[in-house]
């Protein structure tokens, strides 16, 4: 079997990964969960997995009913680290989602104009309309990370950024709409993992990206970044909720129990919600230092 980009990834882990991550790795078992600060040693098991997420699921459906007979307007920005989880989360939350409502905001690269534009203009044009949700898969705060750790932006640009941002973000909510900000942390070893489990999965490989290859490297630019950004972003108006999501499903069910608790619908079931996990969701302090 071919291997993306030459099987780099692969050859990262040979030859580049620290050797603690390495060893970490090698000897972890198949449900075993690699991160020692973890609160859980194994991932969550399937049948309970599956029992909270049906009720879940009947939740998402009568919250999206009431947005839509109300009006309402709710927009979720995921971010996190490459591997996090961002996407099977996403799906867990629209999986039963009417999409003429609910769709999800992953946009590519900016066109040649749009690098011409004020830079929140491309994502103002995706803002949901009464009754719709948007769930935004990255977002602008790629300008704070991703774009600075690989210098596709000045620092002029970046300090730019993070003085319009809370204007921005309290026009958002001065408009009415609903706002959540998710961010999904996961640790060094297990993000290699599953950058390997992706590689040599014929079906996961077009998840990979030349930016998720040549981000291995610069973890510890990341987490500087990162800091940085929580530290000047988490605000009391808009402020961020971290989940740790070494484990998948622990992670899917605290985003989705977050998204239900920030939404007022009709017949909403308290018990069936639950309390997210504080053990894995909670403010910046959760999320580990480098």
């Amino acid at each position: 079997m071919t291997l993306p980009f030459d099987g780099a990834i692969s050859r990262y882990f040979r030859e580049g990964a620290p050797a603690e991550i390495r060893k970490a790795i090698e000897k972890a078992g198949k449900d075993e969960i690699l991160t020692k600060s973890y609160p859980y040693r194994e991932e969550m098991k399937g049948k309970d997995y599956d029992r909270q997420m049906e009720a879940l699921q009947i939740e998402l459906a009568k919250m999206q009913a009431g947005i839509k007979t109300t009006g309402q307007r709710l927009v979720v920005v995921f971010e996190g680290r490459d591997a996090a989880g961002k996407g099977g989360t996403i799906k867990a939350v629209t999986e039963n989602m009417n999409p003429r409502q609910a769709y999800v905001v992953a946009l590519p690269k900016p066109t040649e104009r749009e690098t011409q534009q004020w830079y929140f203009q491309r994502y103002v044009d995706w803002l949901p309309a009464k009754g719709e949700v948007a769930l935004f898969d990255r977002s602008w705060y790629n300008r704070a990370m991703i774009e600075h750790v690989f210098g596709f932006c000045s620092p002029e640009d970046r300090t730019r950024f993070f003085h319009q941002l809370p204007d921005f973000e309290g026009m958002i909510r001065d408009e009415g709409i609903i706002f959540l900000k998710i961010w999904l942390e996961v640790d060094r070893a297990e993000q290699l993992k599953r950058f390997l489990d992706r590689e040599g999965d014929l079906l996961k490989q077009w998840k990979l990206s030349k930016i998720d290859v040549d981000g291995l490297p610069k973890w510890d630019e990341y987490c500087k970044v990162i800091d940085e950004t929580m530290a000047k972003t988490h605000t009391k108006p808009a402020p961020w909720t971290i989940i740790l999501s070494d484990d998948k499903k622990r992670a899917r069910i605290a985003a989705i129990q977050t998204i239900l608790s920030a939404v007022s619908y009709e017949g909403r079931d308290k018990a069936a919600i639950g309390k997210p996990d504080d053990k894995i969701c909670g403010g910046p302090k959760l999320r580990p230092k480098g």
